[in-house]
């Protein structure tokens, strides 16, 4: 956390960000991408302005408590907010032109009643913590205190390019300091506050900032050179990139999505990464799937879901219409798996995986999945949480195609 209070003019980017999120409903990175785009600002005070945003967003049901301020009236009352979280870490109010003061008694009162008060201490609003205590009872709590944590940083290792230690020794040089990650062996933890994004080590390709968790995921693919390879809601590819890595670079990798602008910042980076076995499909409709029926050794299903795992790297998902939207996610979920699942052959594995920790969304979907069609069998599933992990939240299932 800080150790000096924000200036006048990072002050204003907090707030202009917090209002886009909102009030203007843009996703976090792009409110961000918005306000920082043509601004020469140093790298530490761009981690500052993250910081402080990242932290208001995960608890900002608290901190508008203590502020005495409606979420909806950041735009008018933003300084009051500001000050408020000041107050709260014990930092000197920032000396603004124009500024809400907060009654300091008022303030401590409602500091000592948050404390007894666990959900809003941990920056839950009323609808996630009834969700959460229906689908994981008793171990919610922890899950619920996990998510108010600031993410840790992570690099996936780009294998077609490196190794690990490599990878280390060369981010050291430019002043990144890191650590490998246990159980994951693509994975570094980055323990330095640094520019991740100006070294000449991303420029060259040599890693992708992607949690450990999500590692995971394509790992659980097994992935051979040679092999012909799926991923069927590539997204901009994440995990593609780390497929292709474990593929060498040989076989097929079909990496396809709804979306083609996402497929063409997947180019990009597929480029930078030297993955030049990826090839890219934009799915126009159910046509798309049927013609790859039975032809995929593996498949990954990285499905749209709630992104109830990953709150710590996105708050801003906890102030939005999640709870109407999770209906609609399942029924995409279950659409998604039970139509994509086709094109896995016989003796082929298929990864259903979501950014998600509540099992309406994991091991239900699977569940159903499965008493619909018995040419498939559950080999194993795995529920990554960041109580348990310190990672972002994340759950997988193998499924194995034992007949047509």
């Amino acid at each position: 956390m800080l150790k000096s209070p924000l200036s006048p003019s990072s002050t204003e980017l907090v707030l202009g960000i917090l209002d886009l999120v909102l009030n203007g409903g843009s996703p976090l990175d792009r409110a961000y991408s918005r306000h920082f785009s043509g601004l020469k600002l140093a790298s530490e005070e761009q981690a500052r302005i993250a910081t402080v945003t990242g932290d208001l967003l995960r608890r900002l049901n608290l901190y508008c408590y203590l502020a005495d301020v409606e979420p909806g009236r950041i735009e008018r009352e933003g300084s009051r907010l500001i000050n408020a979280w000041h107050l709260f870490h014990d930092l000197p109010t920032p000396k603004l032109q124009y500024s809400l003061a907060v009654d300091e008694s008022g303030f401590n009162e409602r500091l000592n009643h948050a404390r007894t008060q666990q959900a809003l201490w941990d920056g839950c609003p009323d609808w996630l913590d009834k969700l959460g205590e229906r689908e994981l009872g008793d171990a919610w709590a922890a899950e619920r205190a996990a998510l108010k944590a600031a993410p840790k940083r992570f690099l996936r290792t780009n294998l077609l390019k490196c190794d690990r230690e490599a990878l280390a020794n060369r981010l050291a040089g430019e002043g990144v300091s890191t650590e490998p990650v246990d159980g994951v062996e693509s994975a570094l933890e980055v323990t330095s506050d640094s520019a991740l994004f100006r070294t000449q080590s991303f420029a060259d390709g040599w890693f992708e900032q992607q949690d450990a968790g999500s590692q995971k995921v394509a790992a659980a693919l097994d992935v051979k050179p040679g092999m012909r390879v799926i991923d069927a809601c590539a997204g901009a590819g994440g995990k593609t990139l780390h497929l292709a890595a474990m593929m060498a670079g040989k076989g097929r990798l079909l990496a396809m999505d709804v979306e083609q602008w996402k497929l063409d910042n997947l180019k990009e980076r597929a480029r930078r990464a030297a993955a030049h076995n990826v090839e890219t499909r934009l799915i126009a409709g159910s046509k798309t799937i049927k013609r790859l029926k039975l032809s995929a050794d593996r498949v990954l299903l990285d499905v749209p879901c709630s992104g109830l795992g990953v709150l710590k790297r996105n708050p801003d998902a906890k102030w939005r219409d999640t709870e109407e939207r999770l209906p609609v996610l399942m029924e995409l979920q279950a659409h998604i798996l039970g139509s994509y699942s086709r094109m896995v052959k016989v003796g082929g594995i298929l990864v259903y995986a979501t950014c998600s920790i509540m099992p309406c969304e994991n091991r239900g979907q699977v569940d159903a999945f499965l008493a619909a069609n018995n040419n498939f069998r559950l080999l194993d599933d795995e529920n990554i949480t960041p109580a348990n992990s310190g990672f972002d939240g994340f759950y997988l299932a193998r499924l194995e195609r034992i007949a047509e």
